[in-house]
């Protein structure tokens, strides 16, 4: 841990000014309320971020600009560990740690494909992550093309030896992201069942809602036995050509080169800091985001905005000199694009019983419409309060239950009680894991709204004096 951490404190003095912003403009007014509890006042740190919060954006152009892009378990991915303690002892957080894991390490090499025959010319094409390697010379093959994965799924054992299979889908553009549910499977599922079936390789429609020649990468798995075959996705347009080129009749042919490779196990880790709570009997809330991100881009939407989402919400209440009945922790994770080690490496050294309730901001930075909860019958007055409260933000209160993002996954499925503040997703899917996925895309407006929002929730749920306890029946 040491050597992460010195690096980092040393890097402060070049810290943009920008980040202290919402600290220097709000600790004196909001110091002289050391019980900044009741609506009226949680109103005012709302309205606030509302109107000033600078913080959230600082931290999202730090990641991406001093750290860039931070795919899990490289180097980049441990700057912006070092990063992240630095910028976060530095705001006046508590117990500022590293918490650091072994996992295995895929990184990505060349990347090309080109139809040979008969319709000659170059597409866009990035790997998926866990592909195998095509060698250097790449593979050259027909394509055998499938509109869906159940058509994929519906070919006979053996009926693809030697060929490139090609797998479409139609992705919508929604708010919730639901088109992602139908979409993803192509992704997910396809390249083990190509390769169960005797495939060379696979490339799929990206699963994104936007039409630039920009391939989505994310990762694909490979069921218990099935060896892995290179697998990449194309861009949307090029996929549509390649479909038109299909319906022509003739036999498709593609000379298909992706070079990634396996580095073994190497270090990753999640950065955790602290709000500490007066009663430390009483459960935590806890804040996640991640912190690595895909290597495409530097990660913006991604999930950087998220860490500055969550950060500023917290820093508004750690800056209002009230100090919560519960303590808040932020969970900075590492390496969820690539399986959610870090989760999982959070949840075994932190038991379920420790937190009370979870919540993630991993959907961007566009403006939250909805709110959810999955919290027991004695906390609901809190959730009344909180929707009280979000309403002036254009919040309504959703009767979906609150599942919890990917990083908080493991402990609400240990029982944890959740809130989602859910994130409007309708050009979520325009950027997801692509090129395009950086900080201009940023709305700053709609940045503060989420950072309101979250200090809304933050603020009622620390201070709640509900039983938030596991239920006995959960193990």
């Amino acid at each position: 841990m040491k050597k992460l951490i010195l690096p980092a404190l040393c890097a402060l003095a070049s810290l943009p000014s920008t980040a202290f912003a919402q600290s220097n403009a709000t600790s004196v007014s909001s110091r002289t309320n050391s019980h900044a509890t009741g609506n009226d006042a949680i109103a005012a740190m709302r309205d606030a971020a509302m109107e000033s919060d600078t913080l959230a954006y600082a931290i999202t152009e730090g990641l991406t600009t001093e750290i860039g892009p931070r795919l899990a378990g490289t180097e980049a991915e441990a700057r912006a560990r070092a990063w992240g303690v630095a910028r976060l002892t530095a705001l006046g957080f508590s117990n500022v740690a590293i918490e650091t894991y072994q996992m295995p390490t895929w990184i990505r090499g060349a990347e090309t494909a080109e139809i040979v025959s008969p319709y000659p010319q170059a597409m866009h094409v990035t790997a998926l992550g866990r592909s195998a390697s095509t060698g250097d010379s790449g593979i050259r093959a027909e394509i055998v093309a499938f509109e869906t994965v159940e058509q994929l799924r519906a070919a006979p054992m053996s009926s693809l030896d030697g060929k490139i299979v090609y797998v479409g889908h139609h992705m919508m553009r929604t708010q919730d992201g639901s088109g992602y549910g139908f979409a993803g499977p192509a992704r997910w599922f396809a390249a083990s069942l190509a390769s169960e079936r005797g495939a060379a390789a696979i490339v799929i429609r990206s699963v994104g809602t936007d039409n630039h020649r920009n391939p989505h990468t994310g990762g694909t798995n490979w069921a218990e036995g099935v060896s892995p075959i290179p697998a990449g996705a194309l861009s949307n347009p090029d996929a549509d050509n390649l479909e038109r080129m299909v319906a022509l009749g003739r036999p498709v042919t593609m000379h298909l080169t992706l070079t990634p490779q396996w580095l073994g196990d190497r270090e990753s880790g999640n950065v955790i800091a602290d709000i500490p709570g007066s009663d430390p009997d009483a459960p935590m809330i806890i804040a996640a985001c991640h912190l690595d991100s895909w290597d495409l881009a530097t990660g913006a939407f991604d999930d950087a905005a998220g860490c500055g989402i969550i950060t500023a919400a917290a820093h508004r209440i750690l800056e209002s000199g009230a100090q919560p009945r519960r303590t808040i922790r932020l969970l900075w994770a590492g390496a969820e694009e690539v399986g959610l080690f870090g989760a999982r490496a959070y949840a075994e050294r932190h038991p379920a019983a420790e937190h009370a309730v979870a919540s993630e901001s991993d959907f961007g930075a566009d403006r939250v419409w909805r709110v959810e909860f999955n919290l027991p019958d004695s906390a609901s007055g809190d959730a009344d309060r909180i929707t009280s409260l979000l309403a002036p933000l254009g919040i309504p209160r959703s009767p979906i239950p609150a599942t919890g993002g990917a990083d908080t996954s493991p402990l609400v499925a240990g029982g944890v009680w959740a809130i989602d503040l859910q994130q409007d997703g309708t050009r979520y899917f325009d950027l997801h894991h692509t090129p395009d996925d950086t900080l201009d895309k940023i709305d700053p407006a709609q940045m503060r709204q989420n950072v309101a929002a979250w200090t809304v929730m933050l603020s009622v749920m620390s201070n709640s004096q509900a039983d938030l306890g596991i239920p006995q029946t959960t193990e």
